[in-house]
């Protein structure tokens, strides 16, 4: 083969294949954001399996996500305490980006989360489209909520107790639900039938208003 052979095949070898469908080079449109209902509640509370029973109830697709999903994404190695709540932090600001994108991308969400921080609370109100967010309060007693650690076995004992007085802080709400009272299934479909006439403003436009006004 010639030098110019060579230089030829290379270039055949290398070169960016063509347009052969215009269809696969085009980005699909996104003709809306997706509606996020966010459960904000203490461990322990229900959420998930409230998140479960409204896979099971509400039309078309929707996607549970859940923080505890990308924690466990984590490699296994060993964080030192002092260097812990930084790595909880970082992981935190890329669920909510997470979460941003998969709306942005025309996606329906329930997102599994305690608000146990306040700037979880205010970088949400900066990366959620507010008027497609429906804040949804998941409360239960303390006692109640400090048996089920105890029965559960997989979560830090006197973790719900530390972020009781936090996750609702901020009070505002679109629904309130109370698993104390309600199973998941009744919950789920509180917030089913809620849906379809929520009213505006939300809360996270109120919030957004009230916490993120500029300087």
């Amino acid at each position: 083969m010639t030098d110019d052979n060579a230089a030829t095949a290379v270039r055949e070898t290398t070169a960016v294949p063509g347009p052969a469908d215009p269809a696969h080079a085009r980005i699909p449109d996104t003709p809306a954001g997706g509606t996020v209902i966010l459960l904000n509640g203490t461990s322990s509370s229900g959420k998930s399996s409230i998140a479960q029973a409204l896979l099971d109830m509400l039309d078309g697709a929707w996607f549970h996500m859940p923080v505890d999903a990308f924690h466990a994404m984590r490699s296994k190695g060993p964080i030192s305490d002092e260097d812990l709540q930084a790595e909880i932090d970082r992981t935190c600001k890329g669920f909510h980006r997470a979460v941003a994108g998969m709306a942005a991308g025309g996606n329906n969400l329930i997102v599994d989360y305690p608000l146990s921080r306040r700037w979880r609370l205010l970088d949400l109100l900066d990366v959620l489209v507010p008027e497609d967010t429906v804040l949804i309060a998941v409360r239960c007693p303390l006692p109640e909520l400090e048996r089920r650690e105890r029965e559960r076995g997989d979560r830090q004992l006197g973790l719900a107790a530390m972020q009781y007085d936090q996750v609702h802080s901020h009070e505002l709400h679109d629904l309130d639900v109370d698993t104390n009272l309600l199973s998941p299934e009744e919950c789920a479909r509180r917030i089913r039938d809620f849906l379809p006439g929520r009213p505006q403003p939300t809360a996270c436009e109120r919030l957004r208003q009230a916490l993120r006004k500029p300087n």
